[in-house]
């Protein structure tokens, strides 16, 4: 293997000392303009790069940042979501040649663990925590270990902030969706929801039973359920619903992947979508666009949302103040999945 060009190389091409060299290469005063033009452009014929981990043992940055997913890989699937969240994430830090270090773990005790390594070991500089918790130890243990931190997903509201924050309104969408399928006619409603604990989980559910109470429907015509995201239990929360004594006349799923699993199950059953069944994604993707009936879908702009949350992590390195930022408000696309109930259904 071809050896790597170290400092010592470039001084003996630009024929000077190696600690001229480190002064060039690092920006520090003690050479001229000149000899510091003639290193870095040798160090650039030479293909040089720093060292990042030594630079992380001398306290200088890792030049990385860390995301942790704590799902079962397994539940992942063909979710589009966090496909276009890490782009958004590494369209902006590649323009600041910033890495970004990606794991799956299982739960959040293997999350805690790992950010406790990559703190030790100066792995990253800061990190990106997804799928905040109603009631959630991260913020404590960053905070306390002092890794700069942002939290994706959590809500924004008044007082100080341990973290910075990027976040959604999933209240406001939820009241658009239910808007929309009231003004259609459907009175029984179910929410197939995602992981319970989580903060947007907890957030839609408590906004569907506010927009239902606001109109009279109860919790047995307006419902949730909580699932993992998979397809697998979104279809098995579809098919018990279906078989009910009192079976919905819609159904809002909180992701893409769920939506069309339901979807499925209603063929399979010979329930007609949209004439017997309205079916809303919380998520718009190909997905939904290339299903017949194409599905009703929220539409966000999830590669935005992650752009914004690197470069508050990336504000928040540079030393600014935590704060709060929420996203844009999606919008509801309305498709062919969804129309006025059957009156027979």
């Amino acid at each position: 293997m071809a050896r790597r060009p170290t400092i010592k190389d470039i001084a003996r091409q630009a024929g000077v000392s190696e600690s001229a060299v480190s002064f060039a290469l690092n920006d520090r005063p003690g050479v001229s303009q000149d000899t510091r033009a003639r290193i870095r452009r040798v160090a650039e014929e030479l293909g040089w790069q720093p060292n990042i981990a030594a630079r992380a043992l001398s306290g200088e940055r890792s030049g990385a940042v860390g995301l942790v997913l704590p799902r079962p890989a397994h539940t992942l699937g063909v979710e589009s979501f966090f496909l276009q969240l890490v782009s958004g994430i590494q369209e902006v830090l590649a323009a600041q040649r910033t890495a970004l270090l990606f794991q799956v773990v299982d739960d959040l005790d293997a999350e805690c663990a790992l950010y406790r390594r990559w703190w030790a070991e100066r792995r990253v500089d800061g990190v990106l925590v997804v799928d905040p918790r109603t009631d959630d130890p991260r913020p404590g243990l960053l905070d306390g270990l002092g890794l700069p931190a942002v939290t994706v997903g959590a809500p924004g509201g008044p007082g100080p902030a341990v973290l910075s924050s990027v976040w959604a309104d999933d209240a406001g969408a939820m009241a658009r969706i239910l808007d929309h399928l009231y003004a259609l006619g459907h009175r029984r409603i179910t929410h197939i929801a995602g992981l319970p604990g989580l903060a947007h989980t907890e957030r839609r559910i408590a906004s569907l039973r506010a927009e239902a109470d606001r109109r009279g429907l109860t919790a047995a015509e307006v419902s949730s359920i909580t699932t993992d995201y998979s397809d697998a239990q979104g279809a098995e929360a579809t098919r018990r619903v279906l078989r009910g004594p009192l079976p919905p006349t819609a159904l809002v799923y909180d992701n893409d992947v769920m939506a069309v699993a339901g979807l499925a199950v209603a063929a399979e059953a010979g329930i007609a979508v949209p004439g017997r069944l309205s079916v809303v994604a919380w998520d718009d993707s190909a997905l939904c666009r290339v299903t017949h009936p194409r599905l009703t879908a929220l539409v966000r702009d999830t590669a935005g949302f992650g752009r914004l949350a690197a470069e508050e992590l990336l504000a928040v390195l540079a030393g600014g103040p935590p704060r709060a930022r929420q996203g844009e408000q999606p919008r509801l696309e309305p498709r062919e999945s969804t129309a006025p109930p059957a009156a027979a259904y």
